[in-house]
C-alpha cells in the first residue's frame, strides 16, 4: 500500500515504475481518480506508459479499480482489522479526542494479541519493525556442489525484481545483463638510491626477487613477488622507477 493514489509522484509512482513491466504484478486503485493523472490513464490499460524521466515503458501489470470509501465507523474499522490482524496499527487523520477513544477501544479489543497501536501527533516520526526472510538460490557452478549446514558460499549476489541469485563471477554474463572486466593499475614510485642496495633490501622483505631478461626490459630490472599475494607483482628498473601492478575485477553494466 502506497500513496498518493493518483500515481503522479511519491512512493506509489516509484513502485509503479519499478513493477509495471512485470506480468506477475498488479496495481489496485481503491480510490477516486482524477482526470489527467497516471491512475486515470492506466485504468484504460494502454500498452505503454510515460515514466517520470520522459521515457516509455510497457504496461504489462494487471490494473484493477475498486470503488472504496475511506470513511468508516468503529464497527467497520474493527471488523477490517480483525480480518487483517496486522502487528502494527497507526491511527492518523482524525480529531485528537476521537482518535484517542478509538485507540483505547482497539487496545481493549486486541489486548490478547501482540498488536502495537499508535496514534502519533502531526509531524511525529513512527518506526515499525518487520521480520522478513529472503531466499537466494545458487546457480550454475555454485549449484554443482552440495553444501553442508553452516558452510560459507563465496560469489556474487544478484537481485532481479523479487529474486536473489548467488553465482560465480564467470557466470555473471550468462545469467544477467551484467559483465565483468579486469582493470590493470600501476603505481610509479621515484627512487634515487643505489640499484644494488634496493635489490638487497627487497630480498630481505620478499620471498622471491627474480632478475628479468634484457629482452623483457630496458636495462637491468628484477621482479618482486610476495608468495601470499602472487597476483600483485612489483617490478623494478634501473635507475629510478618502481612499478607496482595490481589487477582488480570490476563489475559493470
Amino acid at each position: 500500500m502506497a500513496s498518493p493514489s493518483g500515481l503522479q509522484s511519491g512512493l506509489s509512482r516509484q513502485l509503479f515504475e519499478m513493477w509495471c513491466s512485470e506480468k506477475k504484478n498488479a496495481c489496485v486503485i481503491p480510490a477516486f481518480v482524477v482526470a489527467g493523472t497516471l491512475a486515470k490513464t492506466i485504468i484504460n490499460e494502454p500498452k505503454e506508459v510515460t515514466l517520470m524521466n520522459g521515457l516509455t515503458a510497457p504496461l504489462n501489470m494487471q490494473v484493477h479499480y475498486i470503488s472504496f470509501s475511506a470513511h468508516a465507523d468503529f464497527a467497520q474499522t474493527s471488523t477490517f482489522l480483525k480480518e487483517l490482524m496486522p502487528p502494527n496499527i497507526i491511527l492518523v487523520h482524525g480529531e485528537a479526542n476521537e482518535m484517542g477513544r478509538l485507540k483505547q477501544k482497539l487496545i481493549t479489543q486486541f489486548a490478547n494479541r501482540n498488536t502495537k497501536i499508535i496514534s502519533p501527533k502531526n509531524c511525529q516520526s513512527v518506526e515499525t519493525y518487520f521480520n522478513s526472510e529472503k531466499m537466494a538460490k545458487t546457480i550454475r557452478r555454485l549449484a554443482e556442489k552440495t553444501l553442508e549446514v553452516g558452510e560459507t558460499v563465496s560469489g556474487l549476489l544478484v537481485k532481479k525484481a523479487f529474486t536473489y541469485q548467488i553465482m560465480a563471477p564467470d557466470d555473471l554474463h550468462v545469467f544477467s545483463q551484467l559483465s565483468t572486466a579486469n582493470i590493470s593499475q600501476r603505481i610509479t614510485i621515484a627512487y634515487s638510491g643505489a640499484f644494488g642496495v634496493l635489490k638487497h633490501r627487497l630480498k630481505q622483505m620478499f620471498e622471491s626477487v627474480e632478475s628479468l631478461p634484457d629482452e623483457e626490459s630496458e636495462g637491468p630490472a628484477f621482479r618482486v613477488c610476495d608468495a601470499p599475494n602472487p597476483g600483485c607483482p612489483l617490478t623494478t628498473r634501473q635507475p629510478a622507477e618502481i612499478y607496482v601492478s595490481h589487477v582488480v575485477r570490476h563489475v559493470h553494466v
